[in-house]
């Protein structure tokens, strides 16, 4: 039987062109050139809004952080604060909106129409289209992130295309024969690295860890050996794929866009799980949202 993720992995592609097409459209309240922006997100949206931040200053769009909703700094001014939350009621953005209420403008992006984050936020963006069944977040996370690609005026086009790909062709060869992973990233892309590796601990319960490219040889690469696959999103340092293949882990670098090399790795989560008789729509200890209980008074 297809699971929810599996179906929400293949539908990627329409979604994120139809994101596409809604970032061609006014979208009040997602972030202008030059203004100064945090973006904050929990779990894999905060790792959205790490590849997101690093995208818009890179187009020179203006100074863009990104935070966990928990680690936000108190007091530090911005134009705009963004939250990304699929499920809209996430207790940590949630508070964190509460209390910049009236003090920045604020703009939520969800998956979910009907849920508090919509009269938290000043401003709202819905992608009730990419929203999910399963707890483990898919086509949400990669659609809102082709929404803010697009809206900064880059060209998506070429990652469509890439995520059909990705959704069809063979997982790399030998990549589902490792039991340890560890995913490398650069820029923007270090984003879609802890992204993957946490898409592994998640669905599969493997060993997975991610980390800036240029770190890995400051100490991670000692890990490295016959059972290791290293997964590097876009161009990988001079040297690094000869040196990783030395120690006997396999090398991965998909021709892909990153974004569309995310949704290999989100498969090859999936693929692993059911090889270990593991259900990826409900992993343990996980719920589709964390809502915290208030704090005994």
């Amino acid at each position: 039987m297809t699971t929810h993720v599996e179906t929400e992995i293949a539908d990627q592609p329409a979604c994120w062109q139809r994101a596409v097409e809604l970032a061609a459209t006014p979208l009040p309240g997602l972030p202008e050139p030059g203004e100064r922006v945090a973006v904050v997100g929990c779990g894999t949206s905060w790792f959205v809004a790490q590849a997101y931040a690093a995208l818009r200053e890179g187009a020179g769009q203006g100074e863009t952080d990104a935070f966990a909703a928990s680690e936000t700094p108190a007091g530090r001014r911005y134009d705009r604060v963004v939250a990304l939350s699929r499920s809209g009621t996430t207790t940590e953005i949630l508070e964190l909106l509460g209390d910049l209420r009236g003090t920045v403008r604020t703009t939520a992006v969800t998956g979910d129409p009907a849920t508090p984050v919509m009269t938290a936020a000043d401003d709202v963006v819905v992608l009730d289209f990419a929203d999910e069944r399963s707890v483990v977040q898919t086509r949400f996370a990669t659609t809102t992130l082709a929404l803010l690609r697009a809206h900064l005026g880059l060209d998506v086009a070429p990652a469509v295309a890439d995520a059909r790909r990705a959704v069809a062709e063979a997982l790399p060869p030998g990549v589902t024969d490792r039991t340890q992973f560890t995913f490398l990233g650069a820029g923007w892309t270090v984003g879609l690295a802890a992204e993957a590796a946490l898409k592994m601990r998640e669905a599969s319960l493997s060993w997975a860890e991610s980390y800036p490219a240029k770190e890995y040889r400051h100490g991670p690469i000692a890990i490295t050996d016959e059972r290791s696959a290293v997964w590097m999103f876009g161009p990988a340092p001079e040297g690094l794929e000869e040196q990783v293949r030395e120690t006997g882990g396999l090398w991965v670098q998909p021709d892909l866009d990153p974004a569309a090399s995310l949704i290999l790795a989100q498969r090859l989560a999936v693929t692993l799980a059911a090889a270990r008789g593991l259900d990826p729509d409900t992993p343990r200890h996980l719920t589709r949202s964390v809502i915290l209980r208030p704090a005994a008074g």
